[in-house]
C-alpha cells in the first residue's frame, strides 16, 4: 500500500472493535489474568497499563507501517524519545558522536544528564559524510544525526555516515521529526534507530506533546526494555489526537510543503531577506542531497535577515496578526521565532550579520501570509 492509504488505514482493526472505525481509548492500570498459568506465562500483548494498550498499540503499529523498522516504542514528548534512545544504547564510559544542529534540548542532555553518568560527547560537523569515520573511536556506540539540522538545515548524507558506523559495529540514531515518516524512510538508508517529537506532524494540531522511537530487529529489544525500566508511558487520550491527527498527516503535510516552498521562494525576493535556508530550494547548499534521499518537505525552514537592530526587529514580530511567536512547530498554524544559532555550536561556525527566523508555515491563505509578514517588515523599516 502507499503511504496515503497507510496513514489512513495502519493501527485499525474495526471488526475487533463492534465495528467502530477509531481504535477505542483504553484508560488502564492494572489488567486482569484469568488463571495463575497466564500470570505466570501471559499470552496477550496487554500485560500492564504502563506498557500499552490498545490504544497504544495501535499508534505504534502505525508509525512501523508508514516509517518502517521492527518496532516503536511511545513516549510523552520527542525530548523523552531522544533520552530514552539514548540511554538504551550508551552506558559509562561510551563515547557519542552528535551533530553540532541538533536541537538545543538534546545538547543539553548531553552536556548535563550524559556527562554526569560518566558518557563524552563529541560534536561534529553536519556535512561530514563519511568522514565520520576519523571520528569514531572504539568506545564509540551511537552517532546521533538530525537531518535537516535544527534552526540552519544541514542536509546529512545519512547513507555514507550509516556505512562508515557500521564499519566499526556503531549504531545510528536520526531524529527524524522534520520530513516524518512520509517525506524520509530512514531504514531505507541505513538508520538504527529513527525518532519523532510526534507533538509536530503526527499530531499536527499543537495540543498533545508525543514521541516514537522505532528501532530495526538488532536494536529494538534493548530500546523495548530502556522504555520499561525508564517507566516511560505516554496517555491514551494523547496517544487517541495522534492517531486522529496521523490519519491526516498526508493532505496536510503536503500543504505545508507546498506553501512552505512558496513562501520560502517570496522570501528570497524580498530586501530585507540575506538568504533563506530551506532544503528543497536550489539555493540550498545540500539540496542535491534532499533531492536524492528525501520524498518531500515539511513547512519548517529558516530565513537569514540583513542586519538590523532589535528594536526595529522587535516592531516587525510584535504586531504580527497570523504569524504567532511560539516555540514547538507543525501543527496547523503559523510560527516565528529569532534565534541565535551561535549559542549552541561548537564543531561549526555561524557567523551570519544579521538576525535568524525560524518560520513553520500552517495552512492558512499564502496571500495573507505574504501580507502579514509585508507589513511587519514596512514596520521594521520604518524604525531600522
Amino acid at each position: 500500500m502507499k503511504d496515503e492509504t497507510k496513514a489512513v488505514h495502519a493501527g485499525r482493526d474495526p471488526h475487533n472493535n463492534h465495528g467502530i472505525v477509531n481504535p477505542p481509548v483504553y484508560h488502564a492500570s492494572t489488567i486482569l489474568y484469568p488463571t495463575y498459568e497466564d500470570l505466570k506465562h501471559p499470552k496477550t500483548r496487554v500485560q500492564y497499563g504502563r506498557r500499552g494498550t490498545p490504544t497504544t498499540f495501535a499508534l505504534e503499529d502505525a508509525v512501523v507501517a508508514l516509517e518502517g523498522g521492527h518496532g516503536c516504542k511511545i513516549v510523552p514528548s520527542g525530548l523523552s524519545a531522544v533520552t530514552t534512545a539514548l540511554l538504551a544504547l550508551l552506558g559509562s564510559g561510551d563515547h557519542l558522536l552528535m551533530t553540532d544542529n541538533a536541537y538545543g534540548p538534546t545538547r543539553t542532555f548531553c552536556d548535563t544528564f550524559l556527562k554526569r553518568m560518566g558518557m563524552e560527547t563529541t560534536y561534529y560537523d553536519p556535512t561530514i559524510a563519511g568522514g565520520i569515520a576519523d571520528l569514531i573511536r572504539d568506545t564509540t556506540k551511537v552517532v546521533f544525526t538530525e537531518s535537516p539540522g535544527s534552526l540552519t538545515f544541514e542536509v546529512q548524507n545519512i547513507p555514507a555516515i550509516a556505512a562508515a558506523a557500521h564499519a566499526r559495529g556503531v549504531k545510528v540514531v536520526l531524529d527524524n521529526t522534520w520530513a516524518s515518516p512520509l517525506f524520509f524512510k530512514p531504514y531505507e538508508h541505513g538508520v538504527d534507530v529513527s525518532i519523532q517529537a510526534a507533538t509536530k506532524y503526527i499530531v499536527g494540531h499543537a495540543d498533545t506533546l508525543l514521541g516514537t522511537i522505532t528501532a530495526n530487529q538488532e536494536t529494538f529489544s534493548a530500546i523495548h526494555a530502556a522504555h520499561g525500566q525508564l517507566g516511560q508511558c505516554a496517555g491514551p487520550d494523547d496517544i487517541y489526537l495522534a492517531l486522529r491527527g496521523l490519519r491526516t498527516m498526508d493532505v496536510r503535510l503536503k500543504q505545508h510543503m507546498q506553501q512552505g516552498i512558496d513562501f520560502a521562494k517570496w522570501l528570497e525576493t524580498r530586501d530585507e531577506v540575506d538568504f533563506v535556508l530551506h532544503p528543497a530550494l536550489p539555493s540550498h547548499p545540500q539540496h542535491d542531497l534532499w533531492k536524492r534521499d528525501f520524498l518531500g518537505a515539511s513547512g519548517l525552514f529558516s530565513a537569514v535577515l540583513k542586519p538590523v537592530s532589535d528594536t526595529a526587529l522587535s516592531a516587525m514580530l510584535d504586531d504580527l496578526e497570523l504569524f504567532g511567536m511560539g516555540y514547538s512547530w507543525g501543527g496547523f498554524e503559523s510560527l516565528v521565532v529569532p534565534s541565535d544559532p551561535a549559542k549552541i555550536r561548537t564543531a561549526t561556525g555561524w557567523d551570519a550579520p544579521g538576525p535568524l527566523l525560524r518560520f513553520h508555515v500552517g495552512l492558512e491563505a499564502l496571500d495573507d501570509l505574504k501580507e502579514d509578514l509585508d507589513k511587519g517588515f514596512q514596520r521594521m523599516k520604518a524604525i531600522s
